[in-house]
């Protein structure tokens, strides 16, 4: 069941985004050549202290996984799509790095990603990064009052499809508000004009994956958390939650 949102909860959900954005500016900051993943997920662990806030994803144990996630947050690094387990890899220069991030603040849920490039940037990263990015603008475009998810879906896949990228298969955004993951599920690609109506006070975790090699498949780690492009080109995350409302899109994980 969809959830609406009141503007007092919206404005609550912004406070929970905003210690996610702060999150995620922090650890881009400290990932460097010769820092491991799990010194960032103790940078984003320290915002969180800092802020009162807990972690949705710290313990999150869903059907899928052999055991609970173990971070605050996900570190995704070069071929590895998403999920990615904080672990003692140092990054390297040209690295891309996928960070993805939540915070729980007085029971309200904030959800956001961001990739990046370590150090020197190989430029079919920096196009692939981009192009994430366009992704997500085009789908909180279409995320109105009268629009469909079919809309959100078919805006993030034609830009993904028009610069020859990849869409991993059966993964996407979805609804998000007291819990992490809440309805609807929100496609990476889809038709206009389909599936549920877009109302005001629907908040969505709108998130394109994009893989460079242009295929939809990957394949889990052996942990059962990260999952990686089959051909081993490189894929990049970028997400925002994004509350939908009678005057447009609001972006509630900005800084």
């Amino acid at each position: 069941m969809v959830q609406l949102k009141t503007e007092t909860s919206l404005a609550a959900m912004r406070e929970a985004g905003r210690v996610v954005a702060q999150m995620l500016t922090a650890t881009r900051e400290a990932a460097v050549e010769g820092v491991s993943l799990r010194d960032l997920d103790a940078v984003a662990r320290d915002v969180l202290r800092e802020a009162g806030a807990g972690s949705p994803f710290l313990h999150y144990h869903p059907h899928f996984a052999p055991v609970p996630f173990p971070a605050v947050i996900c570190a995704s690094v070069n071929d590895a799509i998403v999920h990615g387990i904080p672990d003692g890899y140092r990054l390297r220069d040209g690295d891309l790095v996928s960070i993805d991030a939540g915070a729980l603040l007085d029971g309200w849920a904030g959800d956001s990603a961001v990739s990046f490039t370590v150090g020197r940037a190989r430029p079919a990263d920096t196009l692939l990064i981009d192009t994430a990015y366009a992704a997500l603008e085009a789908g909180i475009a279409a995320a109105v009052v009268g629009n469909r998810i079919g809309d959100i879906a078919h805006a993030i896949g034609t830009v993904c499809r028009a610069a020859g990228y990849g869409i991993p298969e059966g993964f996407g955004g979805h609804g998000i508000g007291r819990a992490m993951h809440e309805d609807p599920s929100v496609p990476n690609e889809g038709r206009p004009g389909r599936g549920l109506p877009l109302r005001n006070g629907m908040v969505l975790a709108i998130e394109p994956m994009l893989i460079a090699g242009g295929g939809d498949r990957f394949r889990p780690d052996p942990d059962g958390w990260t999952l990686r492009t089959t051909d081993g080109s490189r894929a990049a995350h970028a997400e925002h939650t994004v509350a939908i409302t009678d005057d447009g899109p609001r972006i509630l994980t900005a800084l």
